[in-house]
């Protein structure tokens, strides 16, 4: 159970990342061979891509603390364009974070010095969200 649960940590977190993972197949096949309680693995799927995505605001804060927008050639007007955007509608998108190219905001997120609570509750509540929606899938439960 324990080497099952630490892979999938592994797996949940990488896929978060910027690194191209996919973490539910390994999820689905440790739910039908009932390796651990459904909820415990919903648990850490859960944290360990809020971690991953944690990674990912750290990459986004660091890269602006160099003016990563500047060596980008992004202009300064059109960063502060985006910056007004993300903060009036942007940090929605976060709640799609769970999608491979949506992952992204997650470093934009970073960039725009979005506050970390605010972060962390949409973030977490998008990957807890994908974890529990898979879960239910896979049980025959929902879809």
């Amino acid at each position: 159970m324990i080497a099952g649960l630490v892979g999938l940590f592994g797996a949940a977190f990488l896929a978060a990342t910027l690194i191209p993972f996919n973490s539910e197949v390994i999820f689905v096949g440790l739910q039908l061979g009932g390796v651990a309680p459904l909820w415990l693995m919903v648990v850490v799927a859960s944290v360990a891509n809020t971690l991953g995505a944690f990674l990912n605001y750290w990459i986004g804060l660091r890269l602006e603390d160099r003016g990563a927008h500047r060596w980008m050639r992004i202009p300064d007007a059109q960063f502060d364009r985006a910056h007004h955007w993300w903060e009036r509608w942007g940090i929605w998108t976060l709640l799609l974070s769970w999608l491979p190219v949506v992952e992204l905001t997650t470093v934009l997120a970073g960039a725009m010095r979005t506050p970390f609570w605010q972060f962390t509750l949409l973030v977490a509540l998008a990957k807890t969200g994908r974890y529990v929606a898979l879960a239910l899938i896979t049980a025959g439960l929902f879809g």
